[in-house]
């Protein structure tokens, strides 16, 4: 493409040549047939000259003309060639300093980069790029530097300059700090949607659940975060709402206030359950756990059916034990069926039911219960065992054996 316009701009001068060449030959042809005369009478001033010496006159006043015309121009011309020149060589250094950092080389880039920033017509770019640089090698307060020169530099760009930081201040799990930079931000630009997308993780990451729970419906209505993230959030705080329910209304009261489509998470029903058992609320629980266990077969709720404490215990073993036709093999239903034999005292069922527990699938809870049983059968020593196997399922080493205690002589004296 530039070859073909230099060949254009040549063909164009030598056109130009040709033609002024003719005009000349033409104009040389006639003038020297008949030179002619001119007379020019101005204010009693009479000046006398041939016609081509009148046409060189004229030529040289054009040209002197057009000579103080690119002087006069040329110092502005000079100046538009020097700041393209530096302007050219600023994206150069920006383009390396990108390279550089994006290829790991972070104390190179942010020389450039912050080198090019000087000279550079739109020098946030560079202030920005050079604070992730000094970010990523850790040094936080160069990095606080470059914004603040990004800020200086160009005001109007408060918003990119404050979000930059927000998220490397969250990056660095400076948590204080990238709070205040968010409320800052949120005095100048309130509901900015990126910024409330930092502050939820802010939230979520400092287990800060009320204010979240404030932040949420903004944050649907705004649609930038995905639903998997929303739905995430959103059960932390109704799980949290629900361990920190004081009594069964307030329980009941969260559970309605639930979207419907999160009340079929295992970890909100979890929760849900928990809490009406923890204030009292056994009977509630145990008819709408059936009715879930029903509606879907899930191991931590048949769990949990063995931990309620509902008026009727036989009838809740008699249904535990109906399930076992169907689900014989199924450790969850085992271990309740185990628990609500306590309950019932059916000591010899609930001790069949744990051994087979333990064998299909230990687990601490199985043991834990099976240790219970064994104390109050009077197995002392196999209950220790129990225990030191539960326990050992969860320590990151093995446990010694629980020894044997002896009685102190001192105490016979």
């Amino acid at each position: 493409m530039a070859g073909s316009r230099a060949i254009f701009g040549l063909m164009k001068f030598g056109l130009f040549v040709v033609i002024a060449l003719v005009i000349s030959a033409l104009a040389a042809h006639f003038l020297l047939q008949d030179p002619g005369y001119v007379v020019i009478n101005f204010q009693n001033y009479l000046i006398e000259m041939s016609v081509p010496i009148l046409m060189a006159f004229i030529f040289l006043i054009v040209v002197g003309a057009w000579l103080l015309v690119k002087l006069f121009r040329a110092p502005r011309k000079i100046g538009e060639a020097a700041g393209r020149y530096r302007a050219g060589r600023a994206g150069q250094r920006l383009t390396k300093g990108v390279i550089e950092v994006a290829e790991g080389n972070f104390a190179k880039g942010e020389r450039l980069l912050a080198r090019a920033a000087r000279v550079s017509d739109t020098p946030l770019l560079n202030y920005l790029q050079a604070a992730r640089a000094a970010h990523l090698l850790g040094h936080d307060d160069r990095r606080d530097d470059w914004l603040k020169q990004a800020y200086e530099q160009t005001p109007e760009a408060a918003n990119a300059v404050l979000l930059t930081q927000a998220e490397l201040q969250l990056d660095r799990e400076q948590y204080e700090q990238a709070l205040a930079t968010l409320r800052r931000l949120e005095e100048n630009s309130p509901n900015h949607s990126h910024a409330l997308d930092l502050l939820g993780r802010l939230y979520f990451r400092l287990e800060d659940w009320n204010h979240l729970s404030e932040l949420l419906p903004k944050l649907r209505k705004q649609g930038r975060l995905d639903e998997p993230t929303l739905d995430k959030w959103s059960q932390r705080v109704y799980i949290e709402k629900l361990h920190h329910a004081v009594d069964g209304d307030t329980i009941l009261a969260v559970w309605k206030d639930m979207p419907k489509g999160l009340r079929n998470h295992l970890p909100l029903l979890e929760a849900y359950y928990s809490s009406l058992m923890r204030t009292g609320m056994h009977d509630k629980a145990e008819k709408d756990l059936v009715a879930d266990i029903k509606r879907e077969w899930r191991g931590p709720l048949v769990r949990l059916f063995g931990m309620v404490e509902g008026g009727n215990a036989s009838k809740q073993l008699k249904s535990a034990e109906n399930w076992l036709k169907n689900h014989g093999e199924d450790a969850d239903l085992l271990l309740t069926s185990a628990r609500l034999c306590l309950r019932n005292e059916l000591w010899g069922k609930a001790r069949s039911y744990l051994e087979t527990v333990i064998s299909i699938r230990p687990s601490p809870e199985a043991y834990q219960e099976y240790g219970r049983l064994l104390n109050r059968l009077g197995e002392g020593d196999a209950a220790a065992d129990a225990y030191r196997s539960g326990l050992g399922m969860v320590a990151r080493s093995p446990l010694p054996a629980i020894p044997h205690l002896t009685p102190d002589p001192s105490d016979n004296s």
